[in-house]
């Protein structure tokens, strides 16, 4: 186990009714005027902004509303956000939403005490800073990104074609509201990508080239393992309460930092080298219209079959089938068959990327880019992008250049 640096400062208040108990917590928290970030409207049908801006009310808590936060969230709507928080003289500002809300605010929240255009951050020509700078709080609508409780956020930039994360401890809210009941009325297809993102979340860190760390490791397996088990639940009963609460605590632990102790190259870094949703974020940079979870339940297998050769790739394909999948290396003398040793490896390597994709599209996801719009065509913007965001290589189990980016994409068509 690498030395590692790990904190998850984020209060949790979790269980039925809690979306009431909003304002309360944020006055005892010592807040007094809130910024409430929301999106395309369906908080407001479902009742969910109406109770928490009655709770904000009930407690003495001034607010003002912030509509529009759009999946893969853009920066013009953040411009927005940064303009009314100061106006507001907010000291928090409050998501209402999924992971694309969430992003939204943190972003607003980075960009108020910035002396300057809040995307110069994204684009890392300026680091953001900590005094007077708002706090962050969600109220948790769509278990999927885990932005809740993690150091990370991404913003979109339509007019250069680019997406862009920022990880930074300051990203980290304050608090975090979840009541897996709000969850109940959640299209098929988004709880779907929801739990591919929380799976490729733990996935990244799975496959860092650390090799074995085996309490990390186990806590990595098991979330996948629940998610396995309990999608198909949710799926045939949307309102099971149990299954749903089991969902969305996982996607908050899929990406709080927890599955990747240890895994990290350095003391204070992220474990792994992010390469699926690297992949993946210039699609739905391309066209916002890709739920980011669809893309990855494509682009992920793909990148891992196209890495699986490799020795660091092996082992750990061989410990996510076996810990997961139950897949283990056929034995020509225990099972009766004539294959060799490297031959038997390499099939379980696959045969576990198979299964992984297999589930995917067993709860709804698409298996190829062709399913959402993508084209050969599409290829070379695709990469022009992506080199701009993490230049002519990128990736740690194994580096890949572009033309290694172009032949995974190619493979997933």
């Amino acid at each position: 186990m690498n030395d590692f640096t790990f904190q998850s400062p984020t209060r949790f208040v979790f269980g039925r009714g809690v979306t009431d108990r909003v304002g309360a917590e944020l006055a005892a928290a010592g807040h007094a005027r809130a910024l409430v970030v929301y999106g395309q409207g369906s908080v407001v049908r479902t009742g969910t902004l109406g109770r928490v801006t009655a709770s904000l009310e009930a407690a003495g808590v001034a607010y003002a509303e912030l509509a529009g936060a759009r999946p893969n969230p853009e920066v013009t709507l953040v411009r927005e956000g940064v303009r009314r928080a100061r106006e507001l003289g907010a000291d928090v500002i409050l998501a209402v939403g999924g992971g694309s809300v969430i992003d939204t605010a943190k972003a607003i929240s980075l960009g108020v005490p910035h002396d300057g255009d809040v995307w110069e951050l994204f684009a890392k020509r300026a680091r953001p800073v900590a005094e007077g700078k708002p706090a962050v709080a969600s109220v948790l609508t769509i278990p999927a990104a885990g932005s809740e409780a993690s150091d990370s956020c991404v913003i979109s930039n339509d007019e250069l074609c680019l997406k862009r994360g920022l990880s930074s401890e300051l990203n980290r809210p304050e608090l975090a509201f979840m009541d897996p009941e709000l969850t109940f009325t959640l299209p098929a297809y988004q709880t779907a990508a929801g739990v591919t993102d929380m799976i490729a979340h733990i996935l990244e860190r799975f496959f860092s080239a650390a090799g074995p760390v085996p309490v990390t490791d186990h806590i990595a397996c098991g979330l996948i393992r629940t998610l396995i088990e309990e999608t198909p639940r949710v799926l045939e009963r949307p309102d099971d309460y149990d299954a749903r609460a089991n969902i969305m605590w996982v996607g908050t632990l899929a990406h709080n930092g927890i599955a990747g102790v240890g895994r990290n190259a350095q003391p204070a870094s992220r474990a792994g080298g992010w390469e699926s949703h690297g992949l993946e974020h210039e699609l739905s940079a391309h066209d916002p219209k890709i739920t980011h979870g669809a893309g990855l339940a494509v682009v992920m297998p793909a990148w891992l079959r196209y890495v699986s050769d490799g020795e660091a790739a092996t082992e750990r394909l061989l410990a996510l089938g076996r810990e997961v999948f139950g897949i283990e290396p056929v034995d020509a003398e225990t099972d009766g068959v004539d294959v060799a040793p490297e031959e038997a490896v390499r099939d379980a390597a696959l045969a576990t990327v198979d299964a992984l994709q297999d589930f995917f599209v067993s709860i709804g996801m698409p298996r190829t880019l062709g399913e959402l719009g993508v084209t050969a065509d599409d290829v070379p913007a695709l990469l022009a992008t992506l080199e701009q965001n993490k230049g002519s290589e990128f990736g740690e189990i194994r580096r890949l250049t572009m033309d290694d980016a172009r032949r995974i994409y190619e493979s997933a068509l």
